[in-house]
């Protein structure tokens, strides 16, 4: 039993930790995010949607939406990002969106990232 905890204890220290942001949360312009985004993925073409409503400071209600994948969440924008699931959503400078995935596979569990742009719906 000591094996084990000494193996986990070992690959837990061998791993390195992701930088985390020393900025702080603080309230963004509702007008940029509020709305729904369209786009489509680069790696396979497949359209995704994305609402957010409610911003409130620095926080969001999303919505999105991917082939037969729906997911609502509340949450935190910093950094001008946010992460719904398995997805992270980035504004651009010039008014777009960069949105990314991690797909797992149900196979051998490796991952793939697809990326794609989004604009706001007028």
């Amino acid at each position: 039993m000591s094996d084990i905890y000494s193996i986990l204890s070992s690959a837990y220290t061998a791993t390195p930790t992701t930088a985390a942001s020393n900025t702080p949360y603080t309230n963004v312009d509702a007008a940029s995010y509020q709305g729904t985004w369209s786009g489509t993925y680069s790696t396979n073409n497949q359209k995704f949607q994305l609402t957010i409503s409610q911003v409130n400071g620095f926080r969001a209600q999303v919505k999105y939406q991917s082939g037969s994948t729906v997911q609502y969440q509340s949450v935190l924008i910093k950094d001008n990002s946010f992460r719904i699931g398995d997805t992270k959503f980035s504004l651009n400078a010039n008014g777009g969106a960069t949105v990314g995935t991690v797909i797992t596979s149900p196979v051998d569990g490796s991952t793939t990232l697809i990326q794609g742009s989004a604009t706001m719906d007028s």
